[in-house]
């Protein structure tokens, strides 16, 4: 079993015993947190979609740590020009631990309703546009002809 859910603005796909890294939570070393934003819950085969989201679906997790990412170094330079920046950070993190995904009172996807039927009328709503008519032919007079070139060969 497992889900796709939305924590700290990102989605993870989580099961049961999983540790995840996640960006800080407010939430102290030792404490639980749930996560009511499940987006996708797959049961052996019985997948779920939420609309944006399950009704009646969680995710309970275990805070274990908090701590700080790896160094991610940002160095910009324009050559020639002697311009040279080199800057840094390290990005706060949460370390949790999925406890458990349940479903309490959730509805599993409802089949597709057929749509209604369409009502045919006899009247036609757009009308038709009306054809250019064609060029009549008068008998008796001729086009005028093209003029051919002769080809002197002499």
């Amino acid at each position: 079993m497992y889900a796709i859910v939305e924590i700290a603005g990102q989605q993870f796909k989580v099961s049961k015993d999983l540790k995840v890294y996640v960006h800080r939570l407010a939430s102290e070393e030792g404490s639980k947190v749930s996560f009511d934003k499940v987006l996708l819950l797959d049961d052996n085969g019985n997948v779920t979609l939420g609309a944006p989201a399950i009704e009646g679906a969680s995710v309970e997790a275990k805070v274990l740590q908090h701590l700080k990412g790896d160094k991610v170094i940002i160095f910009k330079k324009k050559r020639r020009k002697g311009y040279k920046k080199r800057n840094g950070h390290r990005q706060y993190l949460t370390q949790i631990l999925i406890e458990g995904i349940s479903i309490t009172g959730g509805k599993k996807a409802a089949p597709k309703k057929e749509a209604a039927p369409v009502v045919e009328t006899t009247e036609e709503i757009v009308p038709k546009k009306a054809k250019a008519p064609k060029a009549e032919k008068t008998e008796g007079v001729e086009a005028p002809k093209k003029a051919k070139k002769k080809d002197n060969q002499e």
